[in-house]
């Protein structure tokens, strides 16, 4: 190893690749134990975690992610790449696969239980994961480097609770579920999203990390394996997923500087109107609302707001002024 690499991570404290693999192989050693000790651990993450999104409770949600168990096969995933055991990288997907597919599921039977589809759009846990940005990709990767580190070094091993709690993982999968069982598909799939890139990241940290480490040279790692081609592989997915969080968080930057920029020219347009005062913004699709309120519950002609607005902001973007009981004035 490298004098940089001894000094991330020094041989003294470096785990064996036997140990890396009893750690992260679910199909390695005793497999009984483990995969009934993944699956019992899954599904009460799940539980925890949908209870968590249902009643928008943080803690119950963190609570969630200490246990969730699904950062091994993923970590697992980057561990058979390096070595070059395609068995392992398969198995360690089938797990992740079947991870899902359980907290999905939960999601579903527990959607019986949310009220209206509306209820859940007040709901912080569920607005929070349903759309992802780019630096959620950006927090992923950093806390799968953290992973990667613990994982390889037997003094670290005392942060993975807290690296369990900065990736989300299971409830992203419960809010998956529980938004398909309400029909809304648009954040069931942001919150798809939102796993997969969290995936990605840790797959892509971990790769780096484990080669860093020197596991591709182990006795045991295979000779022929051509892991370029599956780091390539790995890479294109990761381009793939970020496309869309890099898109969500243009467009997310540009919804805000609309918004202040509404605010501001509103506020204007109302400033000889007695009593009045402007409210926030809310946006549907790529149409802006913004509430304000008058003495007498009229507002003033729209001429000089409209002219105002066609220079600050994009033609295609529809705006509405709700004077409140239901008197709503389309600026553009």
């Amino acid at each position: 190893m490298s004098r940089l690499t001894q000094t991330l991570i020094p041989p003294v404290q470096r785990q064996s690749a036997e140990e890396l693999t009893d750690a992260l192989d679910l199909g390695y050693g005793d497999k009984v134990s483990k995969r009934t000790g993944f699956m019992i651990m899954l599904t009460l993450a799940g539980l925890i975690a949908i209870a968590g999104v249902l009643t928008d409770s943080t803690a119950t949600v963190i609570g969630a992610m200490i246990i969730a168990p699904l950062g091994t096969p993923i970590l697992g995933i980057g561990l058979g790449i390096v070595t070059g055991h395609l068995s392992l990288v398969v198995r360690s997907i089938l797990w992740v696969l079947v991870g899902l597919a359980v907290v999905v599921v939960l999601g579903l039977l527990f959607s019986l239980f949310v009220a209206t589809p509306q209820s859940l759009a007040t709901n912080s846990q569920v607005t929070g994961r349903t759309s992802p940005s780019l630096m959620d990709l950006v927090a992923a990767l950093a806390t799968g480097f953290a992973g990667g580190f613990a994982m390889c070094r037997k003094d670290l091993s005392a942060v993975l609770p807290g690296v369990a709690i900065s990736i989300s993982l299971v409830p992203p999968l419960g809010v998956v579920g529980v938004c398909a069982g309400q029909g809304l598909w648009g954040d069931a799939l942001g919150a798809l999203v939102l796993f997969l890139s969290n995936v990605l990241a840790l797959v892509i940290a971990g790769t780096i990390v484990f080669t860093m480490g020197g596991y591709a040279r182990e006795p045991g790692s295979s000779r022929t394996a051509n892991r370029r081609r599956a780091y390539t592989v790995v890479t294109v997915l990761a381009i793939v997923v970020a496309l869309p969080l890099a898109a969500n968080s243009i467009a997310a930057v540009a919804l805000a500087r609309w918004s202040v920029t509404i605010q501001t020219l509103t506020a204007k347009w109302l400033d000889d109107e007695a009593g009045a005062r402007v409210y926030d913004v809310t946006w549907s699709g790529t149409t802006a609302t913004i509430d304000v309120t008058t003495d007498d519950g009229e507002a003033p002609p729209v001429d000089g707001l409209q002219q105002s607005l066609s220079t600050a902001i994009p033609s295609w973007v529809g705006v509405v002024v709700d004077v409140g009981q239901g008197n709503e004035i389309v600026v553009q």
